[in-house]
């Protein structure tokens, strides 16, 4: 009886673990985005009260695009080296500092947090992945479909209650930010468990190459594609706001417009890693994505605010599709685990750092043609070329250091 137990309690301890796994996966996720999007709703009252310009407040949106850029590579080596749960476990404490300190009074620190937080951000973006294909090889399509929703559904809140919680709750914009750091801590105490059964890779383990497949031109689609849907996701949550009230919106109106965006991505970053998964190629997918995403922002273009919740629908479908196919073409586009670890590396390093030039460009144009009809057009150029980019990432084949090999058939 005595030797039976242990593997009794094994059992049970597996499904249980599971689930905790399952739900610290969903809060990690739920704290990918939450204290970034929280910002653009306020960029008016943070630039009137700082004196920042309106280049300086793209980067309170650049700066964390940057951090995951420059940490993209490095994250896995950390990984090999503690552990995912205790990297990962860091990463949420390190995020709720960064969040505080960017709250803080000095102008000084609200730069210096949002790199923090940015950098905390960096490493859950490149290793939750890795864990979801360890622990749920089976059921990664679903299982990256949770927290890609979490993170989405996060995203909508924080970006719909950032004006009543600086307003109506009193909090003032430091507040309105800061409170976010709670989710960190939240989710922290959930990670707190798991740091007990945290694996490394073996001695043996093959380490990654990052620069394996840069000469690959489907590699490098994938990383274009990941690049230029983050450049229209970061420019829309940074400036949407501001755009909607040059349209006559009131902030909290113009708030809870990119809340919609957010929300009505929930089912698309759902159901399309499901879909992508069943099918041989995604171009259709891509294009479908690319052509809302497109569509949304020429009915801004054209229609300003008639229609704006038409055209924020058709932004938010377009743009949870975009994220989370190409979130999944990480996996679908390589032959194995070691290559979908090196293309997400580079697609997260790279690609984030075009991202990075999204925002504060934008605020560029924006201070030197003091509107908005030369930004939106060039934002709709880009969804031009990331649907031609998707017809690219999506067809069926694998990269390799080579270039692209042959998929073969399902």
């Amino acid at each position: 009886m005595r030797a039976a137990l242990p593997g009794s309690l094994r059992e049970v301890r597996r499904p249980l673990r599971a689930a905790l796994l399952l739900a610290g996966i969903a809060l990690l996720g739920a704290n990918l985005r939450a204290s970034i999007t929280a910002v653009g709703p306020l960029l008016g009252e943070i630039r009137e009260s700082t004196g920042i310009s309106g280049g300086l407040a793209g980067l309170l949106t650049a700066l964390p695009i940057v951090a995951f850029a420059a940490l993209s590579p490095l994250a896995p080596g950390l990984a090999r080296r503690f552990g995912l749960e205790r990297v990962l476990f860091g990463s949420l404490l390190l995020l709720a500092g960064g969040i505080l300190l960017r709250s803080a009074p000095p102008v000084a620190t609200l730069f210096l947090g949002t790199a923090v937080l940015g950098v905390a951000i960096a490493v859950g973006n490149v290793l939750l992945p890795g864990m979801v294909k360890r622990d749920f090889p089976n059921h990664a399509g679903l299982v990256t479909g949770v927290y890609i929703t979490a993170m989405n559904v996060s995203a909508a809140l924080a970006t719909g209650l950032s004006v009543p919680l600086a307003y109506q709750a009193a909090l003032g914009w430091r507040g309105a930010l800061g409170c976010w750091a709670m989710l960190a801590v939240v989710a922290a105490c959930v990670w707190l468990p798991l740091l007990r059964r945290s694996r490394r890779p073996g001695a043996g383990a093959q380490a990654l190459r990052f620069f394996g497949l840069w000469r690959s031109p489907l590699a490098w689609q994938v990383t274009l594609f990941m690049g230029l849907q983050s450049v229209v996701f970061y420019v829309c949550i940074t400036w949407l706001p501001d755009i909607l009230r040059g349209y006559g919106l009131d902030a909290a109106q113009a708030g809870w417009m990119v809340s919609l965006m957010q929300f009505v991505s929930i089912p698309a970053a759902l159901f399309v890693p499901i879909l992508a998964g069943r099918l041989r190629s995604q171009r259709g997918l891509a294009a479908a994505a690319a052509a809302l995403s497109g569509t949304g922002t020429l009915g801004l273009l054209l229609a300003g605010s008639t229609g704006a919740a038409l055209w924020i629908t058709l932004l938010g479908l377009g743009q949870g599709s975009c994220i989370s196919l190409a979130l999944t073409l990480f996996a679908l586009r390589a032959p194995d685990a070691r290559h979908a670890a090196e293309l997400s590396g580079m697609a997260q390093a790279v690609g984030y750092a075009l991202a990075a030039l999204g925002p504060p460009l934008f605020g560029l144009l924006y201070d030197a043609t003091r509107g908005w009809t030369i930004p939106l057009a060039v934002l709709l150029a880009v969804t031009v070329c990331l649907l031609f980019l998707g017809l690219g990432a999506g067809r069926n084949a694998y990269v390799t250091s080579a270039g692209a090999a042959p998929r073969s058939e399902r």
